[in-house]
């Protein structure tokens, strides 16, 4: 597939697999929580770029990170 697609050029740059991934779930209490920061993510955005709020996320729910794992940052 990464041939198929760099040979394609159907991506700026060099398509590759990224190492690792995250993911964060929420209870179906939090529900409305989520709803209303999805309607509001433009004043979010406006007050933190996403590395500062990622960063965040990882520390308020304890998650353990290595900074060299991290995905690039396009600030």
């Amino acid at each position: 597939m990464l041939r198929f697609i760099n040979e394609r050029r159907l991506v700026a740059g060099r398509f590759s697999w990224q190492t690792g991934f995250g993911a964060f779930t929420y209870s179906k209490s939090q529900i409305q929580n989520v709803v209303s920061y999805i309607e509001n993510q433009k004043q979010h955005g406006a007050k933190k770029t996403f590395r500062e709020e990622y960063l965040q996320l990882l520390e308020r729910f304890g998650i353990d990170y290595k900074h060299e794992y991290l995905f690039e940052w396009y600030d």
